[in-house]
């Protein structure tokens, strides 16, 4: 099973990254499995909160949050500490929003508020961090995302998000 543990605050769509993540697995086939699920603290706009997706090729039965990740994805830096890497399993990798080069093999960096910038005129990078997510796990393809955003988003959203995962799995530099 891959285990993802998304970092946000609220109103920045982690939860709905981890949806569409979860779903776009899904419609792979019948071999896909996948379980989308939020935690939240404080329910306020800005409050830390955590999602979790869970994908495999065998049904779920195991809903408990995740605790060791394979992969630890920042929504925000502000939320990024060293606490992650005790997140992370043994070859685990961190995806990280933010402007800083960070010199470590596990973290991978994407300024996703620029990109946020010019194309959804908007400081929300959850789609973009789910191309960027795309971009590094072998699993999941650009087309399959796509797919999840428009049978998941509204139609006047679709368009602005399948571009803005686009640009940030071009933007991922391995």
């Amino acid at each position: 099973m891959i285990e993802i543990l998304w970092h946000g605050r609220g109103g920045q769509g982690a939860f709905t990254a981890a949806r569409l993540l979860g779903a776009a697995y899904a419609l792979k086939g019948d071999d896909s499995y996948a379980l989308a699920f939020p935690s939240f603290g404080p329910e306020r706009r800005g409050a830390p909160i955590r999602a979790f997706t869970k994908l495999d090729n065998k049904p779920i039965g195991n809903r408990s949050e995740v605790t060791s990740a394979d992969y630890s994805i920042f929504l925000d830096d502000t939320l990024f500490t060293d606490a992650a890497f005790a997140e992370l399993k043994d070859n685990g990798k961190i995806l990280l929003n933010t402007k800083q080069h960070i010199d470590d093999d596990r973290v991978i960096t994407i300024d996703g508020e620029k990109i946020a910038a010019e194309i959804l005129k908007l400081p929300i990078t959850n789609t973009i961090m789910l191309g960027a997510f795309a971009a590094v796990f072998d699993g999941i393809s650009l087309d399959d995302i796509e797919k999840s955003i428009c049978l998941n988003m509204p139609e006047k959203l679709q368009a602005k998000n399948i571009a803005a995962v686009k640009a940030a799995a071009e933007g991922v530099h391995l």
